[in-house]
């Protein structure tokens, strides 16, 4: 099964594009979704957070309030360091994981999608078949968290605290702009869904192929 890195800045618009592999056969694999995951199910790293930024992360019920704690997180450089040494080992592991069970698989589903901002940043590009980055002007960006219930100054940490799409440039091998409107977004994702498609045959018969005895080939072919 061919794994594909999906990765973007916040507010690029990569889960869109994550949504529309879904929904054409793609298993996708989140990176928020895990990190989330990480924190609920491991008490440890609960507790690490809470005395690293304080109980003020905690709601009423002794839940993290993941707003808070990025609010702290990504307000300083420092703070966005922190949070990486407690929550990254643990969201690693796991999804190298699932990525490791998809390449074992024998399912009739085509690819594995591992959507996550931080593939450049952890260097994950090196495990995967390929890397797609989704890329969107920064303004539009802005404007996308603000209309996700963020502040101007939430928005603008976000966004400065993680690499620039240039810099993500460098490490992908195909590129979506997201620079115009929704649909035409989920347009280029139908192309990129072709192309994975294709991708995915090709990747098949590559092992089909090396199942052949060559020796016996050759005798066939001469």
């Amino acid at each position: 099964m061919l794994v594909i890195g999906l990765t973007g800045g916040t507010g690029s618009g990569k889960t869109e594009v994550a949504r529309v592999l879904r929904k054409r056969g793609g298993i996708i694999v989140s990176g928020d979704r895990i990190g989330k995951e990480v924190v609920e199910r491991n008490k440890q790293v609960l507790k690490r957070l809470v005395k690293v930024f304080g109980r003020e992360i905690l709601n009423k019920k002794g839940k993290l309030n993941r707003r808070k704690l990025g609010s702290l997180a990504f307000a300083s450089e420092k703070n966005q360091k922190k949070l990486n040494r407690i929550i990254h080992p643990q969201l690693l592991k796991e999804l190298r994981r699932k990525i490791a069970q998809a390449r074992k698989s024998e399912t009739d589903e085509k690819f594995l999608v591992v959507d996550a901002a931080l593939i450049s940043e952890w260097g994950l590009e090196k495990e995967l078949d390929m890397t797609v980055l989704v890329a969107s002007p920064v303004k539009l960006r802005f404007k996308r968290l603000i209309n996700q219930g963020l502040n101007r100054k939430e928005a603008q940490d976000r966004i400065r605290r993680q690499l620039s799409d240039a810099q993500r440039r460098r490490k992908a091998d195909y590129v979506i702009k997201n620079d115009g409107s929704l649909k035409r977004l989920r347009q280029r994702a139908l192309l990129l869904w072709h192309i994975l498609m294709i991708l995915s045959i090709l990747d098949r018969m590559e092992k089909e192929i090396s199942k052949f005895d060559l020796a016996c080939a050759k005798a066939y072919i001469y």
